[in-house]
């Protein structure tokens, strides 16, 4: 395997993080396809609530482990109240505007809870949102997103 050095100078942090998630995914790539080829080794989507060590190295006298952890539960994210509600009116089609005034707070609180709610789903939009909601359940659908009318 060819060594590969990563001169950081001048790059921004999103840009080295880049780097070296397109190093690390071609390490896995390498590691999978020779590890797969070991007899007797488990096929990797037996159990996926088992962790796997993909590689133990050691290095100038530091040792290095990759491995793969089991996706997170779905049921991870824990949304408060309010955040389940600004998550219902949002996929009800409510604007922010609506929304502040339904529930009596600020467009801009509005807002900071959007952004709180995205970056606990791990999502970039409103449609993710929503998406994520009704795939994990946290949405109520069907006759209320219908019939429900503004308040």
């Amino acid at each position: 395997m060819a060594t590969q050095v990563l001169d950081t100078a001048g790059l921004s942090e999103a840009r080295v993080l880049g780097t070296i998630e397109e190093l690390v995914r071609g390490l896995v790539t390498q590691v999978d396809s020779r590890v797969t080829e070991r007899p007797g080794r488990p096929a990797k989507d037996d159990d996926p609530k088992t962790e796997e060590v993909l590689l133990d190295l050691e290095v100038d006298g530091a040792r290095y482990l990759l491995v793969r952890m089991p996706p997170p539960p779905r049921s991870a994210v824990q949304l408060s109240p309010r955040e389940q509600e600004i998550v219902r009116m949002v996929a009800q089609g409510h604007s922010n505007k609506i929304i502040a005034d339904v529930l009596s707070i600020s467009s801009f609180t509005v807002c900071t809870h959007l952004r709180r709610i995205f970056a606990k789903m791990g999502v970039g939009s409103r449609a993710a949102m929503v998406a994520k909601s009704l795939e994990t359940g946290r949405s109520n659908k069907g006759s209320q997103m219908q019939g429900e009318g503004r308040r």
